[in-house]
């Protein structure tokens, strides 16, 4: 019970993996603030859950692709906490399938600023108020696309995420003299409106074919990943880790 009334932000928490993390969080009694941009009514609905179990939330909407606008989120969520212990970055997207050669600027340009403009921003005001304050934890949302490349289109974003894989060891080694760990979770194929957007029925076949437990991955068969590395006691000595979590899709 070690993650009772510990202080946290789930950025990228209206939908997906982020929702279900955010709800089991409440779950186990931890202060959470949870971010959306564009989907508040997504938000507004993982608020209800958590509180009709009991739980305490904010919501608080920021454009993380946005220097100012996510170091400002990382602030105020700190203030609405009364501080901050765990930063869950998990906010991302694809914009798009298409191969390196046929990648507009534009599609660049959106991918770099949410995937790793995100997290970095967030990661480097979270970074300074956890070494101030001596303590801190955390955890990125990286992807199997980070090793493999990502399947047919998605090779811009499974660049991104091969940052976001180096920049949370980075991250590991600096902090851990102050005593903050960073750590990440790198899913594989996981139903949830990523790909309902993004990967046809046929792309979503064809990947479940190549995972050794033949299915798809939940959001919620994420979930215990966050937790255990959110957790003193269960990964106290755990740093600059990655944990797959892919039905054995990639066996590093």
């Amino acid at each position: 019970m070690d993650l009772d009334g510990k202080r946290c932000l789930i950025v990228g928490a209206s939908s997906g993996i982020g929702a279900a993390v955010a709800a089991r969080f409440g779950e186990l009694g931890m202060n959470l603030v949870i971010h959306c941009n564009a989907n508040r009514d997504g938000a507004e609905a993982v608020a209800a859950t958590i509180r009709a179990a009991g739980g305490k939330v904010v919501i608080l909407a920021a454009d993380v692709s946005e220097a100012a606008a996510t170091e400002k989120l990382i602030d105020d969520a700190a203030a609405a906490l009364g501080g901050l212990d765990i930063l869950v970055n998990n906010a991302g997207s694809m914009f798009g399938r298409t191969a390196i050669a046929d990648a507009t600027d534009e599609q660049y340009q959106q991918v770099i600023d949410l995937n790793i403009g995100g997290v970095f921003f967030a990661s480097r005001r979270a970074a300074a108020l956890m070494r101030d304050q001596r303590s801190g934890n955390i955890i990125n949302t990286t992807s199997i696309a980070a090793r493999t490349g990502g399947g047919g289109g998605a090779g811009l974003y499974g660049s991104a995420k091969g940052f976001v894989s180096t920049i949370t060891r980075v991250l590991a080694k600096e902090l851990a003299p102050a005593g903050v760990r960073v750590n990440a979770v790198a899913p594989g194929v996981i139903m949830t409106p990523f790909h309902e957007r993004f990967s046809t029925p046929r792309q979503l076949e064809e990947s479940v074919r190549s995972i050794p437990m033949g299915r798809l991955g939940t959001p919620e068969d994420c979930v215990g990943a966050y937790e255990f590395l959110a957790s003193e006691r269960m990964s106290g000595y755990i740093t600059g880790q990655i944990i797959e979590v892919n039905g054995g899709q990639l066996m590093p």
